[in-house]
């Protein structure tokens, strides 16, 4: 198939798709998705873990447990800026390369008191007991998602479509042509150790960095490298499910199970 014959197939596919790609939203669903984690259920569960820990810790002693604490002492926190797809953002990489801006890493931070040296030590196995009872009746083994756990055999196949490998033969000239490293691949710009990553994963911001990364983002752009590798990763997931059909099924149960206990816990806690 061609290049403009994929991408007729991508605009019949996606409708509403926004014509300049800045994030990994706006290329659509994917087959696997309905089976996986979303952000929702991360927000819901979080709400539902916290609910539990504090009425734990209150059986314990602890009637004033906050639903949000910070720890004794802060963790590290670190800010995740990547998509599946690299750099898209091209305001974003003319501005911090493949890194991030520095204030955002702290957007993570709990809102509530610190716990006191009593309360953290009993916080552990209330965390461990409420993690048990949202899954309750669930194979954690067998499971729990599952679409996760097939991703990197998937990921594995899509690096070898033929079609993809020709978008990245494509967008790697296009880089080169003006100037910077012929990387083989997006993931393989983004993840160069000239960038000088720190330990929180940030990297320098230096005006070569930025500059490769603008050029990554405009050759996607032009050559509709994002669209192109998310079709490839539809194909290769579909082919998956159909060839694992049941297990899926099962994993997507489990997450509803899963689901169905978040909403009690809300309901009845929240």
């Amino acid at each position: 198939m061609s290049v403009v014959a994929v991408l007729a197939a991508i605009c019949v596919s996606g409708p509403g798709r926004p014509e300049v790609i800045s994030t990994g939203a706006d290329l659509g669903p994917l087959p696997a998705d309905r089976y996986d984690y979303t952000p929702q259920d991360y927000q819901r569960s979080k709400r539902a873990t916290a609910l539990l820990v504090r009425q734990c810790m209150a059986e314990h002693g602890h009637p004033d447990f906050p639903l949000d604490p910070r720890y004794p002492s802060d963790p590290f926190v670190l800010a995740a800026v990547s998509t599946d797809y690299g750099a898209l953002d091209l305001a974003a990489a003319r501005h911090w390369g493949y890194g991030w801006d520095p204030a955002k890493s702290l957007t993570s931070q709990p809102k509530g008191r610190r716990m006191t040296d009593a309360e953290y030590a009993d916080f552990p196995a209330c965390d461990a007991e409420a993690n048990r009872r949202l899954m309750r009746g669930i194979d954690l083994k067998r499971d729990w998602l599952y679409a996760s756990t097939r991703a990197i055999e998937v990921d594995k196949a899509v690096k070898h479509d033929p079609r993809l490998r020709a978008a990245w033969d494509v967008w790697s000239r296009c880089v080169a042509e003006q100037g910077f490293t012929r990387y083989p691949d997006p993931v393989a710009a983004y993840t160069d150790t000239a960038w000088q990553r720190g330990s929180d994963g940030n990297t320098r911001h230096s005006p070569r960095e930025r500059a490769t990364a603008a050029a990554d983002v405009t050759c996607k752009r032009r050559h509709h490298t994002a669209e192109l590798w998310h079709a490839a990763r539809a194909r290769q997931q579909a082919v998956d499910i159909s060839k694992h059909r049941d297990r899926y099924a099962a994993g997507l149960q489990a997450l509803r199970t899963y689901r169905s206990t978040i909403a009690e816990v809300l309901r009845k806690l929240g």
